[in-house]
């Protein structure tokens, strides 16, 4: 069982009842974001709050009437699932960290350098974003931050977000096998099967992505397809 002292509170108010208890931040958090956890790894006591830093535990009664049961890793579950569970300064800087290599990822990806249309590499990105001093907002997704980190990074690193449309043929011998590489890449436009069982796709891919793209294209099919850029979005 966790240690009280390293412990937090799980809370939940249903109508003017309020239930609480000790479990730990990590194993909590894992349980409410759907992965398996031994309520051994969660739960620091069994007792049920009303106000656990009183120490005033709640009713027998509104327990059973608000969970329909008593029993403590039950109610536990209940809580953290429905209610909310206080963070520690180290949870927050773990997420704090996640979010940024998220958002990193996504600019690598998504953008390039608009005078070459080549992506930056991340450890480029994260050096800008700490002299730029971008604030990452932990209450927002990653997904919802980039647009406005791009923005802050432009005037020390010349950054576009960008789509590109590439055009590959594929000859016969590696058609099958490529074209399930090409649709796990996502953005597939087109496909037209010619005659003599070669492929040619269009695919609308995140610029970030291309080099990636056309090396497990030249690999796979030892260098013998024809792909190319047809224009930058």
């Amino acid at each position: 069982m966790v240690k009280v002292n390293e412990s937090v509170v799980a809370r939940l108010k249903s109508g003017n009842k309020h239930f609480e208890m000790l479990v730990d931040c990590d194993s909590a958090m894992k349980l409410k974001h759907g992965q398996a956890v031994s309520m051994g790894d969660v739960l620091a006591s069994d007792a049920i709050f009303s106000e656990a830093r009183k120490g005033t535990k709640a009713s027998h009664v509104d327990v059973k009437a608000v969970f329909g049961t008593d029993n403590p890793e039950d109610v536990a579950k209940q809580i953290i699932m429905k209610g909310e569970v206080q963070l520690t300064a180290e949870y927050r800087r773990k997420l704090m960290d996640e979010k940024k290599k998220q958002i990193i990822e996504m600019i690598r990806r998504d953008g390039i350098d608009p005078r070459t249309n080549i992506p930056h590499p991340a450890a480029r990105i994260e050096a800008a974003m700490e002299e730029a001093r971008v604030k990452i907002d932990e209450h927002k997704n990653a997904k919802e931050q980039v647009e406005g980190i791009v923005k802050a990074l432009r005037p020390i690193l010349p950054i576009k977000l960008a789509m590109q449309e590439i055009q590959v043929r594929l000859p016969a011998a590696h058609a099958s096998k490529c074209f399930s590489m090409i649709k796990q890449f996502g953005g597939l436009k087109k496909e037209e099967w010619l005659g003599d069982g070669s492929l040619v796709t269009v695919s609308e891919i995140p610029a970030g992505l291309q080099e990636e793209f056309m090396s497990k294209i030249n690999a796979a099919t030892k260098g013998t397809a024809d792909a190319k850029i047809l224009k930058t979005i």
